[in-house]
């Protein structure tokens, strides 16, 4: 068995596809800055426009760079990531829910 064979089912991307990926990398960072550097917009409309293309460059980091995808060979990576991701979404939601509840109960006093 060589050691090529051990990673045969594994793809890995081309000079392309991470040039891609570079570039949306850095053209969402771009629009990020313009963003927040521009200042024409009210706060939470700049506070969803921000996390709406993180969560975009996230997806473009994964795909492009880590190479997830749906295939059979990806199952397992694509099983942890999800359990990864439900587990920090629960301490977060967790952890602003008892924030808030705390500050709740402490203005009323």
């Amino acid at each position: 068995m060589s050691a090529h064979s051990i990673h045969e089912e594994e793809s890995h991307g081309s000079v392309g596809s991470y040039l891609a990926g570079f570039v949306l990398a850095v053209v969402l960072t771009a629009a990020s800055f313009w963003l927040v550097l521009h200042g024409g917009f009210p706060r939470e409309t700049a506070l969803l426009g921000l996390a709406v293309l993180a969560v975009v460059q996230i997806v473009v980091h994964l795909v492009f760079f880590l190479h997830m995808n749906t295939s059979s060979g990806q199952r397992w990576n694509v099983t942890a990531f999800g359990f990864t991701v439900l587990t920090v979404l629960i301490v977060v939601v967790g952890t602003l829910w008892v924030m808030h509840n705390v500050s709740m109960n402490m203005m009323s006093r």
